[in-house]
């Protein structure tokens, strides 16, 4: 296990050091585009090198394996159209040689790669490494020359590198862009650890059909495989891996995440475009659905109206459930995961702590507590998880990850269950995380249902009724003995939405006064 680590350490100090290679840490997060397709093209290059020395072995040179291959693709998964001018020289040589026109000649192979290889079509031929701008390169070719010579000291081959563990180097150095990119990285990049406890909560079973509606680089796809993976352990049957599906609006993102699932070796099919607007998975007209779900949407986005929701075509938004309100589309976005579920389906989506209380106790109506107490009154929410605080690269809010479960156990039934894991963590820098003890006492607790104090706490739908549907854990469970302060965060924005509401109501009155000649 030791060695494992060290190795993985040594990949991903190795990685990082590449990426700084241009401009040092602190630019680094501007060059992903850059880095990323070119970590994942020498890892191309190095898998295609070894099955060329296997084609080698049996028909006697690597010659003929370069003219074998050309002729049938079939032959490698991914054939690359670079060969060295010696046929013994390793595929990246080919980059790695360019000295005149780098950014030129390195956009032309990886154009090239992308034309024989549908499956990396958009994805690696996306990026000019000859951009300008006013007539400055972006990345001039001795930055760019740097990058490949440090890029070039590891080979990334089957027999170097096993495919989890470049990629969790490569999820490292997406980690590292999050923190150094601010406000638009961290959209792209869920914790590991929040990924990991999700995951082992919905217990993903071999060959089930799992599905990311927001999945930005891919990260919490790839947690649900590892996840099913090492439950099937020491299974003597090789198990099927488990078939995923994401879509993801960004398209630099979409082919982070595309190269994400490959470099992993996972097979997932990611499709392009905003779901909220125009869903991609679809099956006779009607959405297609899912034995999982699992989704980081943005929290709290505000550009969707009303008529997006009176206009969906799917079934998504029941009218007993009504439009969740201007201010958050969070509710929006659970509507639709529940969708997107099976009859069997259980569903984990990380959302922003107010909207697990905004609107309790309020006078009147709030829309976002009417979805809310239609998903209750429904039994499809099993349990809740308050999250610390400061966990995620865009804000230091702590988050709340809602688990769904469309067939919950008859002796679930009626009843929430409650975890405020506020306190499991660690301070780290920039931000804390949850140390694997932690993750794992955190999951366990959850699937068992076990009842900790200042933990856990089973809650019927009669308290939830009575708290007016707030199933904030943090309502129910206080981790000090002294008295539990509510986050200003959660506070401000149930303020908002107060005021948000106030002046619906009195604009509504005053076109009410108006028609019946009373208004001014």
């Amino acid at each position: 296990m030791a060695n494992n680590n060290g190795k993985d350490k040594s990949l991903e100090s190795w990685i990082w050091d590449a990426a700084c290679s241009i401009r040092g840490a602190k630019d680094a997060p501007k060059y992903k585009d850059y880095i990323l397709p070119l970590i994942f093209t020498k890892r191309l290059c190095d898998v295609f090198d070894d099955e060329l020395n296997r084609i080698a072995a049996e028909v006697g040179s690597r010659k003929k394996a370069f003219q074998l291959a050309k002729a049938d693709h079939k032959l490698v998964r991914f054939y690359l159209p670079l060969v060295p001018d010696d046929p013994e020289q390793p595929v990246w040589s080919v980059i790695r040689k360019l000295s005149d026109w780098i950014g030129e000649g390195v956009t032309s192979h990886m154009r090239a790669i992308a034309r024989e290889n549908p499956l990396l079509q958009g994805i690696i031929d996306r990026v000019d490494f000859n951009a300008t701008t006013h007539g400055q390169r972006d990345l001039d070719d001795d930055r760019l020359s740097n990058l490949i010579e440090a890029i070039s000291t590891k080979r990334l081959g089957l027999e170097d590198v096993e495919a989890d563990i470049i990629g969790k180097s490569y999820e490292y150095l997406i980690r590292k862009f999050a923190e150094g990119g601010g406000q638009s990285a961290g959209e792209f990049y869920t914790p590991p650890e929040v990924g990991t406890i999700m995951s082992r909560v919905l217990q993903p079973e071999p060959g089930m059909e799992i599905y990311d509606p927001t999945c930005g680089s891919g990260g919490l796809l790839v947690k649900c495989e590892i996840a099913m993976e090492e439950t099937a352990k020491g299974k003597k049957r090789t198990v099927a891996p488990l078939k995923l599906f994401g879509q993801e609006f960004t398209p630099e993102t979409w082919a982070m995440a595309n190269m994400n699932m490959i470099i992993h070796d996972m097979e997932g099919q990611i499709e392009i475009g905003d779901t909220f607007k125009n869903p991609k998975f679809r099956s006779k007209g009607k959405l297609r659905t899912f034995d999982r779900v699992v989704a980081n949407p943005m929290w709290n986005q505000d550009w969707f109206t009303e008529a997006d929701y009176d206009n969906d075509e799917l079934d998504r938004f029941p009218a007993g459930a009504g439009f969740p309100g201007k201010s958050s589309a969070d509710w929006g976005w659970v509507q639709h995961i529940h969708a997107s579920m099976n009859a069997t389906g259980r569903a984990a989506v990380v959302l922003d702590t107010g909207a697990a209380s905004r609107g309790s106790g309020n006078a009147g109506t709030n829309k976002e507590k009417t979805v809310r107490q239609w998903f209750v009154d429904h039994d499809l929410i099993e349990s809740v998880l308050y999250l610390p605080e400061n966990l995620f690269y865009n804000t230091t809010a702590p988050g709340i990850v809602l688990f769904l479960n469309k067939a919950k156990a008859h002796e679930r039934k009626g009843k929430v269950f409650l975890v405020n894991a506020s306190q499991v963590f660690e301070k780290g820098d920039p931000k804390n995380f949850i140390p694997e003890a932690g993750i794992q006492r955190i999951a366990d607790t959850l699937i068992g249902w076990v009842e900790a104090e200042k933990l856990s706490r089973i809650v019927d739908h009669a308290e939830l009724k009575k708290n007016d549907y707030n199933i904030s854990p943090s309502r129910y469970i206080h981790t000090s003995d002294a008295e539990t302060y509510r986050p200003i965060a959660e506070i401000v924005e149930e303020l908002e939405a107060i005021e948000a509401e106030a002046k619906e109501t009195d604009q509504a009155l005053d076109r009410i006064l108006k028609q019946l000649g009373i208004g001014a």
